[in-house]
């Protein structure tokens, strides 16, 4: 691996943030530029110079400028974007697991913000916020028609102050207000434990700079507790990515040395990269390697993986090469699908552009991009099934998002899919909040998990009845 640093998904800090990336930092600029569109560029600097002089008030010249900037990258696709001061700072902050906000993960819903999850001890989990909460206004800001971005922006903040949120939930149908002091918060990135004698399970909820570190603890605490251990589950599901070394690391634990985990193509020659299961590769600063603390056994330890429609970019990359090289049965839905690269690049000492470069590949060559990973083994969210699946956000349905590099097709049926979820969804909303909270994950009362096991005891599984794979839909220009 070069001495860049690539991050496979990112952390919004202050909340979360559901936007998804794989980004690679560069510290220089690339030295050649393509030829310029003289006339174009004339009419945008004839553009720039009747605003200066004929708009109704005088205008910030930067602002202009770096607006310009910012509308011309984010035209790309959702994940290219253009980097100011402030936002720069806080995306090379995002992948260290500890920032200053309210501690939410957040996505679009509707022209609003729709929580995913509060942090576990956040702020924001204190003050009782709930999955499925839609947020109408941050302070006196209404969020309607609000980036994402901009979103995160204004739930962060300095340590100790306040921020005011309003909330509408909609399964009990109001709209009230919830003051919350932003703190910093430290997000614990690997969780573990023995769930029955013999069999373990292994929570990655993102890829951070400590992951790999606390994957091995977890797994020496495992082993110490099962030394003979005769199964492993590693639950990626609601992953939303990170650090692509920390992914190649985790792959490269139960993969033998030296096989591919990924592999990058793009234009230019920089995007056309191999990463493979050894120490160059995932090891980002000279050192001991973690991995070699790990038993031996580890490589060969019945092994499944737990995925779901929010399981997305470093952890699709996760998911493929084990899939891929057979060393685990993949079960669950559907991936989020977002298996493109964005190069980081700065464009002074406190701005950068981040830029779609290249296309992400699971081992055996196949696009992970707008079409995720396809699981050996479908799996419900419960017993009674995944009735709201087909309404779960993915990057196929991602405005201007970038097709897989393969034809795309349409799947006709999936809009009358859509509009079935959405009346049981109406009707599921009517029911007390008590019945329609899900399982904990790594409960004896988690589905998945529970048939994780049985398939690794070589007991019968509830494979999925309505779940299929879904394909890429055209891009929405």
């Amino acid at each position: 691996m070069s001495q860049r640093t690539k991050i496979a998904g990112w952390i919004a800090v202050g909340a979360l943030a559901g936007a998804l990336t794989t980004v690679s930092l560069q510290t220089v600029a690339r030295g050649t530029m393509a030829p310029l569109p003289l006339e174009e560029l004339q009419q945008l600097a004839a553009v720039f110079g009747m605003i200066k002089s004929d708009y109704v008030e005088p205008v910030d010249e930067k602002k202009l400028i770096t607006d310009a900037i910012s509308g011309m990258v984010s035209s790309l696709d959702p994940h290219s974007q253009y980097f100011d001061k402030k936002s720069f700072k806080e995306f090379r902050e995002g992948t260290t697991g500890k920032f200053v906000g309210v501690g939410i993960e957040i996505t679009q819903e509707d022209g609003l913000i729709r929580v995913v999850s509060p942090i576990e001890g956040s702020p924001a989990d204190r003050a009782g916020l709930k999955p499925g909460d839609l947020i109408t206004r941050v302070d006196e800001a209404a969020v309607r028609g609000m980036s994402l971005n901009e979103a995160v922006k204004r739930m962060r903040g300095e340590p100790g102050t306040k921020v005011l949120l309003t909330i509408l939930r909609r399964d009990e149908n109001r709209t009230f207000p919830v003051t919350i002091v932003r703190e910093e918060i430290r997000t614990q990135s690997v969780k573990a434990k023995v769930v029955e004698p013999g069999y373990a399970w292994l929570r990655l909820s993102q890829f951070q700079e400590r992951t790999v570190e606390d994957f091995v603890t977890r797994l020496e605490d495992i082993y110490k507790r099962e030394p003979h251990l005769k199964g492993l589950v590693l639950d990626l599901r609601n992953d939303p990515g990170g650090l692509l070394d920390a992914a190649v690391a985790i792959s490269a634990a139960f993969l033998p040395e030296g096989v591919t985990v990924v592999s990058t193509n793009g234009q230019i020659e920089e995007s056309k990269s191999v990463y493979k299961a050894r120490p160059e590769d995932y090891l980002r600063r000279r050192g001991a390697d973690p991995l070699k603390r790990l038993p031996v056994a580890l490589k060969s330890v019945p092994l499944v993986v737990l995925v779901n429609e929010g399981s997305a970019s470093a952890s699709e990359i996760v998911a493929g090469a084990l899939q891929d090289h057979k060393r685990a049965t993949i079960m669950g839905s559907q991936t989020f699908g977002k298996g493109s690269v964005q190069t980081v690049r700065p464009l002074g000492p406190d701005t950068a552009l981040k830029i779609t470069t290249a296309r992400y590949y699971t081992p055996n060559g196949h696009t992970i991009q707008a079409k995720g990973i396809v699981p050996d083994i479908m799996i419900d969210d419960t017993a009674e099934g995944s009735p709201f699946a087909v309404l779960r956000m993915r990057e196929a349905d991602l405005d201007k998002h970038l097709s897989g590099g393969e034809a795309e097709k349409k799947d006709p049926a999936a809009e009358k899919e859509r509009e079935a979820a959405l009346k049981r969804l109406e009707e599921e909303s009517r029911k007390p909040a008590s019945e329609r909270r899900p399982p904990e994950y790594g409960s004896s009362k988690d589905f998945p998990l529970q048939q994780a096991l049985l398939q690794l005891k070589g007991q019968p599984v509830k494979v999925s009845k309505t779940l299929v794979e879904r394909k890429d839909e055209p891009k929405t220009e």
